[in-house]
């Protein structure tokens, strides 16, 4: 059996044990790696090595650009100090914990090297976040742990090549503290500008198939360039992705950003299952090279088993004194509520007696009152969101249970120096921590959240979806009532087409196939467009104030993205671009 032969098989198994793996309850990942085991019995199936350079520089960046794209960044930035904490400090903790078990146990083994592996085994895999946002979890325990995978890889791969560097020079605390501040701040610089110009680029293209093209290259031109300027690629990578998911709305069409999200999601399926199988194909042949090395995997599967509990046991020991921290901000949020309420009060008095005294003629005070009204919003929003959704012992235990590791621990692993003392046992170590958590923390993942009573969180309630639609209404009035509406050649549009319009959004329907002239038609459809994209404006208006639930606006932008393309098929060539 070829390699080639091999991979059809691998991308077989993917899409099988995808549409299995739910039905059955278990995450698709474990029965990847135990498919990934099976097939390597399998008389004729040739030994699989893939280089880690591939999957650190072919796989992890676009994996984590999209998902920093679908990644909600108005929830991101209200957890950054939670998600900076988990992704920075903890890694760092964990690794040094484990760095001094690891020398201490293993002979020959100096600190460096335990470090360098303990950061191996250090950040989490997204696994974890697929299997609570399937169970319903509060969707700010799924942002916190998205988060997390985001940027803890970045940091447990700078921390590894440090302590790989260490163990042949001696490196201070403030000279790896130093670097890691460089490596973010010109991988975030370099991540933000490549973000904005593919969105840019992207809006002047006409076909979605060539809008596609430029996103996948998108987080390769991003990491490729950090990493030349000795940065961390994968923070680039995620900063773009961000960049691009805030911006796409405004920028991208919906057919664009639809195309995008499904060519996506094939390419993750693909990327994930693939390095789950490709660990499944290598352990039998790591278990040798460990057999024929020391004789006994008996040490390795029990100091991996050491490692797992302590980064349990590390984990919690960080979350508890977070979750205190998270809960002592929510009550000062609370007690901050009626004294923003009060400012915000003032604040429209003082515009009130500035129109009366005729003060209010500067086009430069209308904008720092708008500003001003902006900053309270969000601030009232931001405080909504944390006493809505407060993070308590339950929530924690997630959290830290939660914390499976996987695809980048492999890959890591595997880029220890040839010469690394005790390379095989270090390598299996790490392999069986992935494998033991993803089983055993994944496998219980799902019933621990039902004993907690945490799944089945609704997407957001019915107040919420009528203030919605209230926003949308008002953006529906504020064009069709303008005085100055017209079409695009400056002409007046048709009453009877205003009236049709109107009707359309009272029912929320759209017509059926009713037969219009020519002209009409074109009219109807030129302020249906309008139409909707004031509605859009609307919701990125309310997107940007944190107004609403992420996902319960996430999904008035799909409804307004379906209806712009329905429109768009209906009009077909004689609708206006």
């Amino acid at each position: 059996m070829d390699y080639a032969l091999v991979a059809v098989v691998g991308v077989l198994a993917i899409v099988g044990v995808s549409v299995l793996g739910p039905r059955v309850g278990v995450a698709p990942p474990l029965l990847l790696v135990l498919f990934g085991v099976g097939l390597s019995l399998v008389p004729g199936v040739p030994p699989v090595e893939v280089e880690p350079e591939i999957v650190l520089a072919g796989v992890l960046p676009p994996l984590l650009y999209s998902s920093a794209v679908s990644m909600p960044t108005m929830d991101f930035r209200r957890d950054f100090r939670s998600i900076a904490g988990l992704s920075v400090v903890l890694v760092v903790l964990t690794s040094f914990v484990l760095g001094a078990i690891f020398s201490w146990l293993i002979p020959g083994v100096d600190l460096a090297t335990g470090v360098a592996l303990g950061a191996v085994v250090s950040p989490t895999d997204a696994v974890a976040t697929s299997i609570v946002r399937r169970l319903g979890v509060s969707p700010r325990i799924v942002t916190i742990l998205e988060g997390e995978g985001l940027l803890n890889d970045a940091s447990a791969l700078v921390l590894l090549r440090t302590a790989i560097a260490a163990t042949a020079i001696s490196v201070s605390f403030w000279e790896v503290l130093g670097d890691f501040v460089l490596a973010v701040g010109i991988a975030g610089v370099v991540g933000y500008l490549v973000g904005n110009v593919s969105l840019r680029i992207r809006s002047r293209l006409t076909e979605p198939a060539s809008s596609t093209v430029i996103s996948f290259a998108t987080p390769f031109v991003a990491y490729f360039p950090s990493e030349a300027l000795e940065a961390s690629g994968l923070v680039a990578a995620v900063t773009a992705g961000l960049v691009v998911g805030q911006g796409a709305p405004r920028f991208l069409t919906p057919t664009d950003r639809l195309s995008e999200r499904t060519n996506w999601q094939t390419v993750e399926i693909l990327l994930e299952g693939a390095v789950f199988l490709i660990l499944g194909l290598e352990l039998l042949e790591t278990v040798e090279d460990v057999r024929q090395t020391h004789g006994s995997i008996a040490s390795a599967i029990g100091l991996a088993a050491l490692a797992a509990l302590v980064i349990v046991l590390v984990r919690a020991a960080y979350v508890a004194p977070l979750l205190l921290g998270a809960s002592r901000r929510a009550r000062k949020s609370r007690a901050e509520r009626p004294r923003v309420e009060e400012f915000g009060v003032e604040l429209e008095r003082r515009v009130e007696q500035m129109r009366a005294d005729e003060r209010f003629d500067d086009e430069r005070t209308g904008r720092r009152i708008d500003h001003g009204r902006r900053r309270l919003s969000r601030r009232l929003a931001d405080i909504d969101y944390v006493t809505a959704a407060p993070l308590g012992w339950r929530e924690g235990t997630v959290l830290v249970w939660a914390g499976m590791r996987g695809a980048v621990t492999v890959a890591a692993a595997q880029t220890l120096p040839s010469d690394t003392v005790q390379r095989p046992l270090l390598l299996l170590i790490a392999f069986a921590v992935a494998i033991s958590t993803l089983f055993v923390q994944g496998g219980t993942l799902p019933w621990v959240v039902h004993r907690l009573g945490l799944g089945g969180a609704a997407d957001g309630d019915g107040d919420e979806r009528d203030a919605l639609m209230q926003v949308m209404n008002r953006a529906v009035a504020d064009v069709l009532e303008d005085e100055n509406l017209r079409r695009a050649d400056g002409s007046e549009f048709n009453p009877a087409v205003l009236g049709k319009i109107r009707a359309r959004v009272a029912r929320r329907t759209a017509e059926g196939a009713e037969i219009v002239p020519r002209e009409i038609s074109a009219q109807i459809f030129e302020l249906q467009i309008r139409v909707i994209q004031a509605q859009r404006e609307a919701l990125l208006e309310a997107r940007s104030l944190g107004t609403f639930d992420s996902s319960g606006l996430s999904a008035a932008l799909a409804v307004l993205d379906a209806n712009e393309i329905s429109a768009r098929l209906t009009a077909g060539p004689d609708g206006p671009e």
